[in-house]
């Protein structure tokens, strides 16, 4: 009779993780790592965690990369549509209102995710959501297994009232000092911000830079 497999072997693919977001006067920034993994071994060293949703608007995800990735492309299609009918982008309080009654409606089979949704539409917007799609407003924030790090950074450092250029170094340190512990983070660094000139990836010789 054959052994019976391992539930570490039945793990799906998660993405470990650790995200951030930052309110900044002028917009936000979210960051991430690029590290996916399936229970202890490492399933992608090139995942995107961080999501381009709109124009102003964009997500991170932490959990289940399936389920991350469904509700990615649903709010994609919902923010276009949005876009459609009233000529402008859709806000993050709104997106964010979207997106928790959407989870709240598979309470009892839920997604396994946590998601940061964050924009500039007419003001800086960040939101944290779980899984039931509890959602909460924050000036900073930090998701995944590597979180606990992460806020260490973020606490000490994160500039309340600053710019997004004073914030970029902070969001970036945060994140490589949760690689530096956390083992289900690691690889590169994903940095995006958000201001009136839209969204933004910066280049990998970008954020070496900011870590010197």
């Amino acid at each position: 009779m054959a052994a019976k497999q391992p539930d570490a072997e039945k793990k799906i693919l998660q993405t470990g993780t650790t995200t951030v977001g930052l309110v900044c006067t002028d917009g936000i920034i979210m960051a991430s790592d690029r590290r996916a993994t399936m229970g202890y071994f490492i399933a992608s060293k090139d995942i995107y965690k961080i999501y381009q949703i709109d124009d102003f608007l964009s997500m991170t995800i932490a959990g289940g990369v399936g389920d991350a990735q469904a509700l990615i492309r649903l709010m994609q299609a919902e923010a276009s549509l949005y876009r459609l009918r009233n000529s402008k982008s859709m806000s993050a309080k709104a997106a964010a209102s979207l997106l928790s009654n959407i989870l709240q409606g598979y309470k009892f089979y839920p997604f396994y995710v946590q998601l940061l949704v964050g924009g500039y539409v007419e003001k800086s917007e960040l939101y944290s959501l779980d899984a039931l799609g509890g959602v909460t407003e924050e000036k900073y924030v930090s998701t995944g297994s590597g979180s606990p790090i992460a806020y260490g950074v973020l606490e000490e450092s994160y500039k309340e009232g600053g710019t997004v250029k004073d914030n970029l170094k902070i969001a970036a340190r945060a994140i490589f000092a949760a690689m530096k512990r956390d083992a289900a983070s690691g690889e590169d660094i994903d940095l995006v911000s958000i201001t009136k000139a839209g969204f933004r990836r910066y280049e990998k010789n970008e954020i070496e830079k900011l870590l010197q």
